[in-house]
């Protein structure tokens, strides 16, 4: 998620985009949860994932696909858009199983020299 987060903030601090900060509130909705969730057990993770990120999630992805239809083609916005649209299903992954991460930044950070 951590991905398409990045995309939308770098578009909201370009261009002070109300699309992208508007993206960027429901992922951060989706932070909160984990950040809520930190110190269960996984089982518990998924419970709280289900009860309260799915349907933020459902939601982001629906307004993703309606903004994706008034935003012109060769926009930045479209970018950011279909960035995440195309890859919904791995972005999305961590809600059926509490103990995948909700990003991978940890790893990334661990890889870099």
């Amino acid at each position: 998620m951590a991905d398409a987060r990045r995309k939308f903030c770098d578009l909201h601090v370009a261009n002070n985009s109300q699309l992208a900060g508007q993206a960027l509130h429901s992922i951060s909705g989706l932070y909160e949860v984990e950040r809520q969730a930190r110190d269960m057990r996984d089982e518990g993770r998924g419970r709280i994932r289900q009860e309260l990120a799915v349907p933020i999630s459902n939601t982001l992805n629906e307004w993703m696909l309606a903004q994706r239809d008034l935003v012109p083609n060769g926009s930045a916005t479209v970018k950011a858009l279909d960035s995440s649209l195309k890859r919904w299903v791995a972005l999305t992954r961590y809600l059926d199983d509490g103990s995948v991460p909700i990003d991978n930044n940890q790893v990334e950070n661990q890889v870099r020299p």
